[in-house]
């Protein structure tokens, strides 16, 4: 060879030089950059992958404990092995989940005042109602008590039941918190939903006080969702997980019914429901027995079966830290199929949560193939949230790795298919030390975390990442904002409402190959450098000392 030879001409040293010095560039780094520079991007084939998979019809909306969940689960497994995690669960890759799944045959339901009929209630048009419990025969027959918001909060001076015993009784209550006067401008959250204005505290509130059923008034505003996702939502099989021993005697049913009927039943009683909340405002309010009574019978199918969470994990680098963890959640779960919208009886799913779980498996294999953090990363893709959180709340109760040693969980509900945003909106962030810690991440990259445009609608208490707040552990679910590239002030606002509006927990909730994923790489790409910030930090998120949580003692490692 000749020595020249070495040496390119300049025409072609110009075109290697390039080549050359990413090379020389590339050998210069650490090690573990060099790994990290290896691992294949998360592109918006991979996401799209995953979505359109998870949403399509042949998993008949991956409802748990049916064959098209089975699927979802054996699929998302089947991923995660692929992408090297170790099985979390406490059955290989999955962890067994009871679910109690009741059907009901219901028929219409009458009221009557002083012996007279007052009213025809018609299923599914004015209520909708379910089984309280996983019993074959549920059954109601008493009179209909008022009381208000059904909120018993001493920590903020309130009690709707003062000393009024309404056991044997049906509960009327109305959806949200109290609101808060001019005079106390943060009662209750202010203009945000606590706990106490979600229905399903409602229904625990009756439980306790041994009422036989509850109905909750249905307002869109007040709701945060129209009357046809109430009926996607429980006009159809429930499930639930089985009972502890210890727990008080359920409720005969539990439902909703709308503003216009329940007004109309309270006429005919004489009562006039605005008159009715307006008193409900102070509290000076007191149930108010409406002399009506409502009779509710309705016979169940039950079956005892069960469901997943597919659980894997990532341990982590350093020997004392893999013993602590960052929880990644999504609920994988959908509605399966439920009553038919324009000829469509499937509840894909695709934006919720089909979305999120495609989010979180491309973030897996991607964390999977970069230098591992100095925790360990636990990736956890939750069952029957659409049936009230069950999935998570049996992972929180029955945790594989303990809440001690759990440092924070960051959650996904929904995974951005409209584009990339300017800033986020983060579930939970004026509750932590996440929210500021995230918020210090993001500055350097343009985005800010902005404020939920509809805090009244209690979105905090309605994805999986409550329930482990619930249990102690700093939570937050990390989704798109409503400021999108491109697009004018106000169209990802328009665009939200326009999918509560007719998409939410509806059929029309499918895939669509015109979807802009470059969201969606743009969020899980967030997620994962804030998952590797906990994961190789000493310090340990806190809860603010105004939060209602408070965290589990633990002993560090790190």
């Amino acid at each position: 060879m000749r020595l020249r030879s070495l040496f390119p001409s300049a025409p072609r040293a110009r075109a290697v030089a390039p080549r050359l010095l990413a090379l020389l560039a590339f050998a210069a780094l650490p090690l573990a950059a060099q790994e990290a520079a290896r691992a294949k991007p998360i592109s918006t084939r991979e996401i799209d992958a995953h979505l359109r998979f998870l949403s399509h019809d042949l998993l008949e909306g991956r409802a748990p404990a049916t064959r098209g969940g089975r699927l979802a689960a054996e699929y998302i497994a089947a991923q995660l092995e692929a992408a090297g995690l170790e099985p979390a669960g406490d059955s290989g890759w999955f962890q067994k989940v009871p679910i109690d799944v009741v059907g009901a045959r219901r028929e219409t339901l009458h009221a009557t005042a002083s012996g007279k009929a007052t009213a025809t209630l018609r299923y599914p048009e004015d209520v909708v109602v379910w089984a309280g419990s996983a019993t074959e025969q549920s059954a109601a027959n008493a009179e209909l008590v008022f009381v208000g918001y059904g909120v018993s909060a001493p920590e903020y001076r309130w009690n709707d039941f003062k000393d009024v015993d309404v056991k044997g009784k049906i509960l009327l209550v109305l959806v949200n918190d109290p609101p808060a006067p001019a005079s106390e401008p943060t009662l209750f959250g202010g203009r945000a939903m606590t706990w106490y204005g979600r229905y399903p505290y409602k229904f625990e509130e009756a439980e306790r006080r041994g009422a036989v059923g509850a109905l909750v008034i249905h307002t869109t505003e007040r709701a945060g969702y129209p009357w046809h996702t109430v009926e996607g939502s429980w006009a159809k099989e429930q499930r639930m997980l089985p009972r502890p021993r210890n727990a008080p005697a359920p409720l005969g049913f539990r439902g909703w019914i709308t503003d216009s009927i329940a007004t109309v039943v309270l006429a005919q009683a004489g009562l006039d429901l605005a008159a009715l909340r307006k008193q409900a405002e102070s509290r000076e309010f007191r149930p108010v027995a409406t002399g009506v009574t409502l009779d509710v019978g309705f016979a169940n199918s039950v079956q005892h079966l069960q469901s997943d969470n597919v659980l894997g994990v990532l341990k982590g680098s350093d020997a004392k830290g893999a013993n602590e963890f960052v929880v990644l959640s999504a609920h994988w779960d959908h509605l399966g199929i439920g009553p038919k919208v324009d000829g469509d009886s499937i509840y894909n799913g695709a934006e919720d949560n089909a979305s999120g779980t495609a989010n979180l498996l491309a973030l897996a294999r991607y964390a999977a193939d970069a230098p591992r953090a100095r925790r360990s990363l636990l990736f956890a893709f939750v069952t029957a949230e659409e049936s009230g959180l069950l999935g998570s709340q049996y992972l929180a109760e029955h945790p594989v790795v303990p809440l001690t040693q759990t440092v924070a969980n960051l959650n996904m509900d929904g995974g951005n298919l409209l584009g990339r945003v300017k800033d986020l909106n983060v579930l939970g962030d004026t509750k932590s030390t996440l929210g500021p810690q995230l918020a210090a991440l993001l500055k350097p990259r343009g985005i800010k975390i902005v404020p939920e445009a509809f805090p009244e609608r209690g979105a905090f208490y309605r994805s999986d990442h409550f329930m482990f707040a619930k249990a102690g552990v700093p939570s937050v679910s990390i989704g798109a904002g409503d400021t999108f590239e491109g697009k004018p002030a106000g169209w990802g606002v328009a665009q939200g409402e326009d999918y509560v509006s007719h998409r939410y927990h509806q059929p029309s909730d499918g895939y669509r190959p015109d979807f802009d994923l470059s969201g969606a790489v743009q969020l899980t790409g967030i997620v994962y450098d804030f998952a590797r910030v906990l994961a190789n930090s000493s310090a340990w998120p806190q809860w603010n000392k105004d939060a209602e949580f408070k965290r589990p003692s633990r002993k560090p490692t790190l």
